[in-house]
């Protein structure tokens, strides 16, 4: 169903007269624009939401309280419980050491969700390098023992499992069976000798920057994870849910459309509405702790997901959008912030019925940027002049 605001058919018709670097201000004209969009064929009946982010004033919606996959969208609230829940200026660190005992190491965590498996991302980016960290130790670990290495017992604490499944299958497919045992860490303090590898990521803001702006799907699961632990719930999915849950409650946004399978958006089985993401979307804008999650969105054109995007399809509209993308095989997305003049609107777009192929995923994407880049105009400032005249 589609609600626009109420405004008359007499203010539309005028407004639809006026030049467009004139109209691309006006609320009226924004809810023409996204009606059209809600009808694009390559659409397919998306779920719309177009909220003005100066007056909270719902523009237009369509299908907006029906459940949708989110995709990546979801890294949203993920973002949100970050801020929420985790210090920004946190780091995470990272050291590894031989053991005092034989044929031992420690690896002493602090839950890093910036570690890497791929070296030359983890080059490029100066993130945490998992080969890094597991081929150092090795080669400590063999220069310290007097015979070949074909056992090795490693004490760690706080680590994902997934980097312990990791540290395990490095050292089997090197032929060396590794016993893996978790301890506390004074016990993992006690039982370290000399260091021999240390890493510190950079800070949780950087890091939640880093996932919304090339929508990484590990490192927004482990953030999402940590928020949900600092927050007092489960280490896991279901603490996410919670956690997700709750910042919604307590910004005035009901949940009770929300289902959370996983941080990341990788599930189908995730459901949002429209509506609550653009209410969101609107609350983040002004929310002195959330609003610094608005740095990390890609912007059109420029960075991260967006940033082949726009320039041959919209480029009028290149730098005027940061929104986060979602993709899923049959599902497109975008949500963000999109300048209009003097108005700012915040809008969520999801198609999660496009054919299962490349090509109309590409179709969808191009008919949505085509869209936004009708009602995308550059804030300009009043300048005044400052010339003085010369009396001859």
């Amino acid at each position: 169903m589609k609600k626009f605001l109420g405004f008359t058919a007499a203010i539309i018709s005028a407004g639809l007269f006026l030049t467009p670097s004139a109209y691309a201000f006006d609320p009226v004209t924004a809810a023409n624009v996204f009606s059209r969009l809600s009808s694009a064929p390559a659409l397919n009946h998306p779920a719309v939401s177009l909220i003005d982010v100066r007056t909270g004033e719902v523009v237009f919606e369509s299908n907006a309280n029906v459940q949708s996959k989110p995709a990546s969208l979801m890294k949203l609230l993920s973002a949100c419980a970050t801020l929420k829940y985790l210090d920004p200026a946190k780091t995470f660190d990272t050291s590894i050491s031989l053991g005092v005992n034989p044929d031992s190491l420690v690896i002493n965590g602090d839950f890093d969700p910036w570690i890497s498996m791929k070296s030359i991302e983890a080059a490029k980016m100066h993130r945490t390098s998992f080969y890094g960290l597991a081929t150092a130790s090795f080669n400590a670990a063999r220069k310290n023992s007097d015979t070949p290495i074909k056992k090795l017992t490693i004490y760690y604490n706080d680590l994902f499992s997934k980097d312990v499944a990791n540290f395990k299958a490095y050292y089997k497919k090197r032929g060396v069976r590794a016993t893996m045992i978790s301890v506390g860490e004074s016990k993992a303090q006690s039982l370290s000798a000399e260091q021999i590898i240390y890493s510190a990521s950079p800070s949780v803001k950087v890091i939640m920057n880093w996932f919304l702006t090339w929508s990484d799907n590990v490192v927004s699961e482990r953030l999402a994870r940590l928020a949900a632990k600092s927050a007092g719930n489960q280490f896991n999915d279901k603490g996410v849910a919670t956690t997700f849950a709750t910042i919604l409650q307590n910004l005035g946004i009901n949940p009770a459309k929300v289902i959370v399978k996983d941080a990341s958006g990788l599930s189908k089985e995730n459901k949002v509405t429209a509506s609550v993401l653009s209410q969101l979307l609107y609350k983040i804008h002004s929310d002195p702790q959330l609003t610094s999650l608005i740095d990390g969105l890609p912007i059109s054109g420029k960075t991260g997901t967006l940033e082949k995007r726009y320039i041959d399809t919209a480029p009028e509209a290149v730098g005027l959008v940061k929104a986060k993308t979602g993709t899923l095989s049959g599902t497109i997305g975008l949500a963000g912030y999109v300048q209009s003049g003097e108005h700012e609107y915040a809008f969520v777009v999801i198609a999660d019925k496009i054919k299962r192929s490349y090509s109309a995923s590409q179709l969808a994407r191009k008919s949505l940027d085509t869209y936004l880049s009708k009602i995308a105009t550059p804030l300009i400032m009043a300048q005044t002049d400052t010339s003085t005249a010369i009396i001859g």
